[in-house]
């Protein structure tokens, strides 16, 4: 794996891991690197420091700043409010969110906010059905017992 410092033609700076160089390259050429902000393809490789780890001996003098579990900036910190909001207001119901939403919609279990997954078709269906529905920026924690 690879991480590349990348920017777009709009000037904002964001990360990616790439299988591999020349996994970029190819994905590059076909246009499907994009701005994480914007979705700008105008994307190109900025300048980057070479992560050379410290000998197994010696403890690591600092710790980054921006570790990647930090959000990188305020889009990024809006998504992340967003998924707290939603993982403690409603319900996951993983892969038995579609029979969820219409058996909502169609007054056969109460109402309730719930999110999970559900196949591209699944959720085509809903919306021509009317069912409200809206797909989230971020995959949801999938709880376990």
């Amino acid at each position: 794996m690879i991480r590349y410092a990348l920017k777009c033609t709009q000037g904002h700076q964001f990360e990616s891991w790439f299988q591999s160089a020349e996994a970029f390259d190819k994905l590059h050429a076909s246009g499907m690197v994009e701005c994480a902000m914007c979705g700008d393809t105008a994307v190109t490789k900025s300048l980057m420091a070479p992560n050379i780890g410290a000998k197994s001996n010696t403890q690591p003098d600092t710790v980054s700043e921006n570790p990647l579990s930090t959000p990188a900036n305020p889009a990024e910190k809006a998504i992340a409010d967003l998924k707290k909001h939603v993982e403690e207001n409603s319900d996951y119901v993983g892969d038995s969110f579609a029979t969820e939403a219409r058996a909502m919609h169609d007054g056969e279990a109460p109402e309730r906010a719930i999110h999970g997954e559900a196949k591209l078709d699944d959720a085509k269906k809903l919306i021509e059905d009317g069912v409200p529905i809206a797909p989230l920026p971020f995959a949801p924690n999938r709880k376990t017992n």
